[in-house]
């Protein structure tokens, strides 16, 4: 068995490049820069390594999260890793990237933050600071009829 999850926290290097295949399936692609805290063996210190990291998100979600970054947007990303490779000029060349199932913006953009697409604090102008959120409001459970006492009118949806 085999396991292809990828977990990553950065900011992005470039602003998003949406663009469609032939067939009209939305291809969003971006760059993450995560960093690589390592001791310097000369001076003892942690120093920060930068990893740059390419990602591509597909779908009409792909667009509509495209609204939303920009270079610097700091973000948190799920996905799987996928290897390709072709040749160019002769030589040949090969990547590793991630293709993006989650995306959860982390930072503010310029424009401020809020409510945005999806209904979601995510998914806002630029994302939320998640220690500015408010708890979210208790709320009391659904009461649970009579056995032999449901009927598909009382079911609420």
């Amino acid at each position: 068995m085999s396991i292809n999850r990828v977990t990553i926290s950065g900011n992005l290097t470039r602003d998003p490049e949406l663009r469609a295949t032939a067939g009209g399936t939305q291809v969003l692609s971006f760059g993450v820069a995560v960093n690589d805290r390592r001791r310097n063996p000369q001076n003892g210190e942690w120093e920060d390594y930068p990893n740059f990291v390419d990602c591509t998100m597909f779908g009409t979600r792909a667009e509509a999260v495209s609204r939303y970054l920009s270079k610097g947007s700091k973000v948190a990303i799920e996905g799987k890793l996928r290897y390709s490779s072709w040749e160019r000029d002769g030589q040949r060349r090969s990547k590793l990237e991630v293709i993006v199932d989650e995306i959860e913006f982390l930072s503010r953009g310029q424009q401020g933050g809020g409510q945005g697409g999806y209904g979601q604090p995510a998914y806002g102008q630029g994302g939320y600071d998640a220690a500015s959120m408010p708890a979210p409001a208790p709320q009391a459970p659904a009461p649970v009829p009579p056995a032999g006492d449901v009927f598909d009118e009382d079911i609420p949806f």
